[in-house]
């Protein structure tokens, strides 16, 4: 556990795409919880799952199983909250019709542990393995439960970065509109003799009449003026 926890320490979060750090992680799974084989993340974003890293093929079919049939240890364990394995593939009773076919690719145990994020669960950390009862273990349980920390804190991290790039568009978007608007109001108090208020008064009421932004109403009274002969 310490070289695990070592290893997810030395993450490094920033100035990075979310699939290159999820990516790392899967491939820190597979070498440090005791039994991994294959890995992989499995995100939910509205009802959609989705892959969203993988180390070894082995999980991404697996994942793609329960993915076609809207159930399975993986879809489960993100939607309850609740840590699954199964140590035998072979005599595996609650997800029958996936079990039987998962034998097919090579697996025969598997761990699934959710991703806590803000009070909830967004998917879940898949460990596939070839062997039956390779998770049995508690410190393959507690390895994982370590790996799905650090995968929520990954996207946690994406989440608030992507924010704080949508806020600074907003807010640029928002000053060139008021640029615009003031431009169109001193056309208007230029051209019909109005104060501010007035010029104002004129771009919300062609606005509401035309059902169009105000923004883009005050872009064309600009645009219109572009090029106008000098008086």
């Amino acid at each position: 556990m310490e070289d695990l926890w070592r290893a997810l320490s030395r993450l490094q979060l920033v100035d990075r795409e979310l699939s290159d750090v999820l990516g790392e992680v899967t491939r820190l799974a597979a070498e440090h919880v005791p039994g991994a084989e294959s890995t992989s993340i499995t995100l939910v974003r509205g009802d959609t799952p989705v892959t969203a890293a993988h180390h070894g093929d082995m999980a991404l079919v697996a994942d793609e199983m329960q993915y076609e049939r809207g159930h399975g240890p993986c879809l489960d364990a993100g939607r309850a909250g609740v840590q699954l394995r199964i140590d035998d593939m072979r005599t595996e009773t609650r997800w029958p019709d996936y079990s039987a076919r998962v034998v097919d690719v090579g697996v025969l145990s598997s761990l699934s542990t959710p991703l806590p994020y803000q009070g909830t669960s967004i998917g879940a950390l898949n460990i596939y393995s070839t062997q039956p009862d390779a998770f049995a273990a508690e410190a393959s349980a507690e390895a994982a439960r370590e790996v799905a920390e650090a995968v929520a804190v990954a996207v946690a991290n994406a989440d608030a970065h992507a924010k704080l790039g949508d806020h600074a568009r907003n807010m640029e978007l928002a000053m060139q509109s008021r640029a615009v608007i003031e431009q169109a109001k001193g056309v208007l108090m230029a051209q019909r003799g109005v104060d501010a208020e007035g010029a104002f008064d004129m771009l919300r009421a062609a606005s509401q009449r035309y059902n169009r932004k105000l923004r883009d109403i005050a872009a064309g009274i600009v645009a219109s003026t572009q090029g106008a002969p000098r008086a």
